[in-house]
């Protein structure tokens, strides 16, 4: 069941070698890295960075915008679901990576960004007019999702070596991370909760300064990207001009081939799976946990700090593990599972932590901080590992076809999370639960998979 390993065909580069003659484990001939990579990383990177902010940039204030623009628990939850919903056509932007390459796409990406935060920082006196703004702004940020979070993978093959490709992978996909994570601090710290309650009645004037300050963050945003979107527009190549590996140079599979490859590959299939419903889930959950830690009495601002260190604590562990996979190679699968195995511990035990009236368990807020930072560690951490093993796993499938389709059900799951939630917003205790069993579901599919390296395999064995 299932397609199996790369052909020879498949493997045979475009680049015609100057001479027969093979060298193992040394670099190819035609092959070259640039010092203009970085600043084409450090591009992507920021611009990423700047769609997560936006995209998490209401859950960690929604005390503040229920008083200063009339949001309702579920309007905030919609807030949030935008960002999958701009998923839907996914294909459509997997098409357009495929065929004109990253620049066309970020370029694309970067003007729906720079329209929707223009768009919701529109100074509106009418609050209705002014709420379907924000909607408009939120969704035209969710459809720059596709690119943002899938072409990682692809700007480090196209850019970097072989030894340097995990590491890449790992900055360009976690800085979107590391956006959602500056929400959790910028928002709190300048935007004034009132009095650390949702339910706080505040005078007219507070609500105007509670909503002039919510202004002045979304313009500054909105200064950001006008910023990030010139400078790429004014240089980010599509690749280099000589590639710096044997598998940047060599023939991928059709946009057709690659989509019914990926869909007939059960062992794909299963590490979507395993990749899909925890970060799915944890995205959602993030997005809400200022609600998910408000009956435990945690604060507006402290709520911020939990949700800044976990996704920071993510981001960097993920670097680091990121270039341990680069230093060591073959042991993605190793790597997945201790962090997976972690994940179930912490969640279980801030799951249980929060049921301390039924379980009797210390419930201090080091226990949670603790438990709720493990497990934002764990799993945002594994992204970038995720997204080698899978371009391992169905090469020579192009890596912006096969991290958009993981992309896409990874927000497939966090929307109906999301939709879920719209509904069903008293009590979330049932969140804590689909944390736990996400973990273990994703830990259990790992565990039955059998890894294999055609990429590694053509860089190493393979010389141009």
């Amino acid at each position: 069941m299932g397609a199996g390993p790369s052909t020879e065909a498949e493997r045979e580069p475009l680049l015609v070698p100057s001479h027969a003659e093979t060298i193992t484990n040394s670099a190819p001939v035609n092959s070259r890295v640039y010092g203009r990579r970085w600043l084409v990383l450090t591009l992507f990177s920021l611009l990423a960075l700047m769609q997560g902010m936006v995209w998490n940039f209401w859950g960690p204030i929604q005390n503040s915008a229920v008083h200063a623009f009339g949001f309702t628990k579920s309007d905030i939850a919609v807030l949030v679901l935008w960002g999958p919903v701009g998923f839907v056509p996914w294909l459509l932007f997997m098409w357009l990576m495929d065929k004109r390459g990253l620049r066309a796409s970020l370029l694309l990406s970067g003007f729906l960004m720079l329209l929707g935060a223009a768009l919701r920082s529109l100074p509106l006196t009418e609050q209705p007019l002014r709420r379907w703004f924000i909607h408009g702004g939120q969704f035209l940020n969710g459809l720059a999702g596709p690119t943002i979070m899938s072409a990682g993978p692809f700007l480090s093959t196209t850019w970097f070596a072989p030894d340097q490709r995990a590491t890449a992978t790992a900055v360009a996909s976690l800085f979107s991370y590391l956006g959602g994570a500056a929400s959790f601090i910028i928002g709190p710290l300048v935007v004034p909760a009132p009095n650390n309650t949702a339910t706080a009645t505040v005078t007219a004037g507070y609500e105007n300064f509670i909503r002039d300050r919510i202004q002045m963050v979304m313009y500054a945003e909105l200064a950001a990207i006008a910023v990030l979107f010139v400078a790429v527009l004014i240089y980010f190549p599509t690749r280099p001009p000589i590639p710096p590996s044997v598998a940047a140079a060599s023939q991928r599979l059709s946009y057709r081939s690659s989509i019914c490859r990926l869909l007939s590959n059960l062992r794909f299939l299963m590490i979507a799976l395993a990749y899909a419903v925890p970060t799915g889930v944890i995205a959602g959950w993030t997005g809400v946990l200022d609600m998910v830690l408000t009956p435990a009495k945690v604060s507006q601002v402290n709520a911020g700090w939990i949700g800044f260190w976990s996704t920071v604590g993510g981001c960097v562990v993920g670097v680091a593990m990121a270039r341990f996979a680069d230093s060591i190679r073959g042991m993605l699968k190793l790597i997945l599972v201790l962090m997976l195995a972690g994940a179930s511990l912490s969640s279980t035990w801030f799951t249980l932590t929060c049921l301390s009236s039924f379980t009797h368990l210390p419930s201090t807020a080091a226990i949670l901080y603790t438990s709720c930072i493990l497990v934002g560690i764990f799993i945002n951490s594994s992204v970038p590992i995720f997204f080698e093993l899978f371009i391992e796993t169905v090469y020579p499938v192009p890596e912006g076809i096969t991290c958009g389709v993981v992309t896409f059900l990874g927000n497939l799951v966090t929307g109906l999370l999301l939709f879920f939630l719209s509904f069903y917003c008293t009590d979330l205790s049932w969140l804590n639960w689909c944390l736990t069993g996400s973990c273990l579901f994703s830990l259990v599919l790992i565990l039955f998979f059998r890894e294999s390296y055609d990429r590694l395999y053509l860089d190493v064995f393979v010389s141009v």
